[in-house]
């Protein structure tokens, strides 16, 4: 009994403080998908399944001796990396070393850094109408106010502490044009709003070339109040080694590094030289982008011959979709029951905003045998 009642006390005080986690609402659906005589399609979670690029396995061995602690700015190889990549691949320019600090993956920063910047009670933090649901776990973890909304003018006179972009897009693959980066990089500076910018697919990009919000033509060649989160995970088959980093504003990310030393927030010493390795390589990317592109061909295709509709999913790893029942938009629940029913999970909309309710994310990250089991259940019409 007093056991019982401690883990009650436990579970009021997560969800006084938290949101749902929303992935719990998908183990019915998961167990009746994996029931399929040929087993589970999980098209839900967009997790690399294709190996770990040997240059970066070869560089994560040769730093296997590493007995001392490491720092938390990152080494200076690391960093370099960071910058070359950005203005290589992304034509970012005048960012330096103090402007980069590597991180522990990109999720662990996103939910963090509200509290980290000094976000607090009676703050606001803004984030998109459909989005990745951790900027409001970070939100609420920093006791602020949160708003999820597309438009800058439904602020009134609000003035957000912190300001999250994320183009592309997860869910919904759409990426923000110049100019309309712009027009948010100077609508935050005249309020002193932090502007973030999630860019975790910028390399995923398949109809269009998303811009960094650091890049010259956005940011006026100033990173003032301007940071942006990249992730390896997805462009280098890294989500196992949680490398990731932030960069942007110099005194921005002093600020985040001055937290994060007192936390020993630090990313391992090995990590960051395989994190270097996979920067420095270009051919990699190529490939695995070819990969991705070759499911995501099949994949949309099956679920348009199959009554979807795909919107935006124009760059990320996921189809934005909606089943259409009698021309009508299906409720994304019905939409994950019915794939369920086919040995197909995916992510409903609704887990990542109430205007997803009618969508679906699915992911194209599964092996080419699964995508292809998808593709022949989708065509089943019996």
């Amino acid at each position: 009994m007093v056991e019982e009642a401690r883990r009650r006390r436990l579970e009021t005080r997560v969800s006084g403080r938290l949101p749902d986690f929303p992935w719990d609402k998908l183990v019915e659906h998961r167990r009746r998908a994996a029931a399929h005589p040929d087993g589970i399609v999980d098209l839900s979670i967009g997790t690399p399944v294709d190996p770990t690029p040997e240059v970066v396995r070869a560089a994560l061995a040769g730093a296997a001796d590493s007995p001392g602690y490491p720092l938390t700015i990152g080494t200076e190889a690391t960093r370099r990396a960071c910058v070359d990549w950005l203005a290589r691949r992304h034509g970012v320019t005048g960012l330096g070393l103090d402007g980069v600090l590597p991180t522990i993956g990109s999720k662990e920063l996103v939910g963090a850094l509200p509290s980290q910047l000094g976000v607090g009670a009676g703050d606001l933090v803004v984030w998109p109408e459909l989005a990745y649901p951790t900027y409001e776990v970070g939100a609420a973890l920093a006791g602020a106010r949160g708003v999820a909304t597309d438009s800058l003018l439904s602020l009134g006179p609000q003035r957000p502490a912190l300001l999250w972009l994320n183009s592309p897009s997860n869910p919904t693959g759409r990426v923000l044009p110049p100019e309309h980066l712009r027009k948010v990089v100077d609508w935050c500076r005249e309020r002193g709003t932090i502007l973030v910018s999630d860019e975790c697919y910028l390399e995923c990009a398949w109809e269009t070339t998303p811009t960094s919000v650091l890049h010259p033509d956005v940011c006026g060649g100033s990173h003032e109040g301007v940071l942006a989160v990249h992730s390896l995970s997805k462009r280098s088959n890294l989500a196992g080694y949680r490398c990731a980093f932030v960069a942007g504003d110099p005194l921005l990310v002093g600020e985040l590094l001055a937290v994060r030393k007192n936390l020993g927030l630090i990313m391992p010493g090995p990590q960051q030289v395989a994190m270097a390795a996979a920067l420095d390589d270009d051919d990699h990317v190529v490939e695995q982008h070819a990969r991705y592109a070759a499911r995501r061909a099949k994949l949309r295709v099956a679920l348009e011959s199959a009554g979807f509709r795909i919107d935006h999913s124009e760059a990320s790893l996921y189809l934005w979709s909606t089943r259409l029942v009698d021309g009508a938009e299906e409720d994304c629940w019905a939409t994950v029951s019915w794939l369920a029913e086919r040995g197909i999970l995916v992510a409903p909309g609704e887990f990542y905003g109430r205007a997803g309710g009618r969508h679906v994310r699915v992911a194209f990250t599964a092996t080419d045998e699964r995508v292809d089991a998808a593709v022949a259940r989708l065509a089943d019409r019996s």
